[in-house]
Formats: C-alpha cells, sequence, structure tokens
C-alpha cells in the first residue's frame, strides 16, 4: 500500500502502483517531454488557415503557452480558433487538422463563432476571464481585445463549479474508493481545483499568483487550511515525488475543497 508505508522518493523500490500513476498523469496532460511548443503552434497555424480559408478570423493560444511557464512535462498547448460561420461543411474542413493536433497528444481545438464567443462570456465567465488575461494571437484579429467579462456572473458560475466539483469528486471516490483509483482521481482534478482556487481570489478583487501552487498557499492563508496536499499532489503529477500517504493526503484534499467552498459562498454572498 501507498499508505502508511510511505516511498522515499529515488529508492529503487519505488511502488509500481505510484509509479504507474505518475506515468498516467504525465501522458493524462497531454504532452510529450521533448515537445517544442514553438514549433507545433508554427505548424498548425498554416494547416489551420488552409482548412478555414476566408472563414478563419482568429488562431490564439492561451493558457501557459501563452507566457513564459510552459512546462514541456505537463502543460498544455491550448488554442482557440475563431470562424466567422461553422457550417457542417467548415467543420468538415477542420476534420484533418483536428485529428492531426491530437494524435500528436494535444488537447481538442476550442473552436467557437465570432458571434458566439462574443455572446458567450455570460456562460463561460471563468474560461473566456483566463483566455482574455493569458493569450497570444497566432493569426487573425484578437477577438479578446473588445470583449468584457460580467464579473457578477463570474462569482456565479465560480460556486457552481467548485459545488459541482466537489459532489462529482465525492461520487467518484464512492464509486472506486482504492488507492489507484484515488491517487488518479486527486492527479486527474488538481489541475482544475486549482484555476477555481485562483479564481476565488479574483472573486473577491485580488492578484492572484502565476503559479498554482502559490495560488494554493495564498488562498490557504486567506481561508485557513494547510496546503500540504495539495502541493503533495503536485510534486506527484509532476514527477518531483513519489512518496505519498494516499488515505490521508485525500482526507485533506477534500477537506479543503470543502473549506474553500463554503469560503467562497459566505465571502460572495450578496456581492
Amino acid at each position: 500500500m501507498v499508505g502508511a508505508a510511505a516511498v522515499v522518493a529515488g529508492e529503487a523500490s519505488v511502488d509500481s502502483a505510484v509509479a504507474a500513476q505518475v506515468e498516467v498523469a504525465q501522458v493524462a496532460v497531454g504532452n510529450q517531454k521533448q515537445i517544442n511548443p514553438e514549433a507545433e503552434l508554427t505548424e498548425l497555424v498554416p494547416r489551420l488557415r488552409e482548412a478555414a480559408g476566408r472563414n478563419l478570423v482568429s488562431v490564439i493560444v492561451y493558457g501557459s503557452a501563452a507566457g513564459k511557464d510552459f512546462k514541456r512535462e505537463y502543460s498544455d498547448l491550448n488554442v482557440l480558433l475563431v470562424a466567422n460561420k461553422l457550417p457542417l461543411e467548415g467543420l468538415k474542413a477542420l476534420v484533418s487538422v483536428t485529428t492531426w493536433w491530437r494524435e500528436r497528444g494535444h488537447p481538442a481545438l476550442v473552436i467557437f463563432t465570432r458571434e458566439e464567443l462574443e455572446r458567450a462570456a455570460d456562460v463561460f465567465a471563468i474560461e473566456l476571464y483566463d483566455m482574455k488575461h493569458r493569450h497570444r494571437v497566432l493569426e487573425g484579429e484578437d477577438i479578446f481585445a473588445t470583449l468584457e467579462i460580467p464579473m457578477a456572473l463570474h462569482r456565479i458560475q465560480l460556486e457552481h463549479e467548485l459545488r459541482t466539483s466537489l459532489l462529482r469528486l465525492r461520487q467518484s471516490y464512492i464509486a472506486d474508493p482504492s488507492e489507484d483509483a484515488v491517487l488518479n482521481l486527486m492527479v486527474q482534478s488538481i489541475s482544475s481545483f486549482g484555476t477555481l482556487f485562483r479564481h476565488a481570489l479574483i472573486a473577491i478583487g485580488q492578484e492572484p499568483p502565476l503559479h498554482r501552487r502559490e495560488v494554493t498557499v495564498k488562498l490557504g492563508e486567506l481561508v485557513g487550511y494547510d496546503p500540504k496536499s495539495f502541493l503533495e499532489i503536485y510534486d506527484l503529477r509532476e514527477g518531483r515525488s513519489h512518496a505519498l500517504h494516499v488515505e490521508e493526503t485525500f482526507r485533506q484534499y477534500l477537506f479543503i475543497i470543502e473549506q474553500v467552498t463554503s469560503w467562497v459562498d459566505r465571502k460572495l454572498e450578496g456581492a
């Protein structure tokens, strides 16, 4: 068990289940260690330009690849495609490019029409806030230059996402409480919760740190939790450590999420 007899990182006797989960975590984030993000994007853009033709409005990279903190081991190349229209023929024209992109281990392209994007900020406030504040235009217009994010609706979406994600976390645990499954559950979910924690700081008017680790620590100072379990999962996810007491880490992981969800509800009530 990876529990009471926690395995020391670097020892030859690293538990095979943990090692397997580390490998799963690295694959799950959709990147190869030797990936060259700029080369990948440079190859993608002309393919999209040819496939979309005059229908193309923008090709935009967002997230860590738009800044200087892209990590080849575990960061994603997230790309937004904006088109004037998306009839069935337009979608068919993109199939070969998007298939090629996914086969290279990248997340599926996010595809909007211009009108959809402009009218979607009320329901995708969190996602579009992130895109607006961390993106780089590879081709065409900067569609985010004039896009307004309704922050009142941002707060509502934040609490909804926290509560929904918490419910799913509990359901997933009940469905399979084995150590392998619980470890994988934490590794797979921590990125989403890290994003929501950052938006909790944004919702109360604070400038969040750039990195999720620092976000977790800063929010912990405000909410009053010990961020240790989150930091341990980040270490495991990034291949920095193999030492983990699964049950105890999940106990604290779940408790922190419950605390943050309750804190956000109280903090933003009536806002």
